[in-house]
């Protein structure tokens, strides 16, 4: 940050009283911009037919990450909620229709200032299609899900807690909630073809 967004003067990095930390600070009139973590919301649309448990994935068609796959989430926007915003982003980057659960996963990622929440949902049909921001979208089995080609590390420990609480369910297990910290930063991707 180099200007005020109150005054437009110039400002600089230093610890405010009563502070603990270096923060923009206005020489000028005096206002602190604090800089939060963004939040990312999504969910994990489930199709279960007779026991045919399928994910929906979507392949995105923009950077970061670019041709990898994905579960549907994105930032918040204010004056949103966390559920609203899971919804929200199925709709835009899945077209999908869901039903949505509790929440299953909160995912700490500090290097990159962010925190990523995932609800649980129930598609509602199949009537899917990608968004703008998605290449494809579809629907994965257990052993279809493309490993080497998720998107983000939080979106593959959220399938993993997912698939093992899943798994858990036909001996009397339920779904719980999940947390974990990715605290290292992504390996760069190889290309990935897109088609």
């Amino acid at each position: 940050m180099k200007f005020c967004s109150e005054c437009a003067h110039p400002v600089s990095l230093s610890i405010p009283d009563g502070d603990n930390r270096p923060r923009y600070v206005c020489s000028n009139c005096g206002a602190i911009h604090y800089q939060n973590p963004k939040m990312v919301l999504g969910s994990i649309p489930v199709w279960d037919e007779g026991g045919d448990m399928r994910i929906l994935l979507c392949k995105r068609a923009i950077e970061p990450r670019l041709g990898y796959w994905t579960l549907p989430a994105g930032f918040m926007e204010n004056n949103e909620t966390t559920s609203n915003a899971a919804i929200r982003e199925t709709i835009e980057e899945a077209g999908a229709n869901i039903q949505l659960h509790e929440l299953f996963s909160l995912l700490n990622v500090p290097h990159v200032h962010q925190v990523h929440m995932f609800y649980r949902a129930t598609l509602l049909d199949l009537n899917y299609e990608a968004g703008v921001e998605s290449l494809e979208v579809k629907l994965f089995s257990a052993d279809e899900i493309p490993w080497d080609d998720i998107a983000f590390p939080t979106v593959s420990q959220t399938l993993k807690f997912f698939l093992e609480d899943h798994a858990a369910l036909k001996d009397g297990g339920t779904y719980h909630f999940h947390t974990a910290d990715i605290t290292k930063p992504m390996i760069q991707p190889k290309s990935v073809a897109i088609n």
